[in-house]
C-alpha cells in the first residue's frame, strides 16, 4: 500500500491558515517530523480549562482523533505536562494549540 498523504508540516500549516481566516487563534506550540510526525492538538477554552486530542489512523489509515486526559476540560498545566510526557515518548509529535471558546478545532478526522 502507497502512502500518498500529505507532509505533516503542508497539512499543520493549511489547517492554520484555515483557522486564521476564520479569525481563530492557533500556533504551533512544537513542530515534529516535518513528513510523518502524529499531531496532539490542545484545545484551550480560556476560563474553562483544556481539551487534549491525539492524531491516530485506523489500519485503513483513515484519521481520528483519541482523546486524553479521560477527555475532560483539565487545567492548562494539567495539559502541558501530559503533552510533555508525550513528547518525550514520542519526539516526533507535533503540538498545535487552538484558542476557542466553543471547542472546534477545525481539524478533519472524528472524535473516539
Amino acid at each position: 500500500m502507497e502512502d500518498t498523504r500529505i507532509p505533516t508540516e503542508l497539512w499543520v500549516k493549511a489547517h492554520l491558515r484555515r483557522l486564521s481566516a476564520q479569525a481563530v487563534p492557533a500556533v504551533i506550540a512544537r513542530r515534529g517530523d516535518p513528513r510523518g510526525g502524529m499531531v496532539i492538538l490542545k484545545i484551550n477554552r480560556l476560563d474553562l480549562g483544556c481539551r487534549v486530542l491525539t492524531q491516530t489512523r485506523d489500519l485503513d489509515g483513515v484519521l481520528s482523533w483519541m482523546p486524553a486526559l479521560k477527555g475532560e476540560l483539565v487545567p492548562e498545566p494539567d495539559a502541558d505536562d501530559y503533552i510533555t510526557r508525550q513528547t518525550a515518548r514520542d519526539p516526533d509529535l507535533w503540538v498545535v494549540e487552538v484558542e476557542t471558546r466553543d471547542g472546534e478545532h477545525g481539524f478533519e478526522g472524528k472524535e473516539l
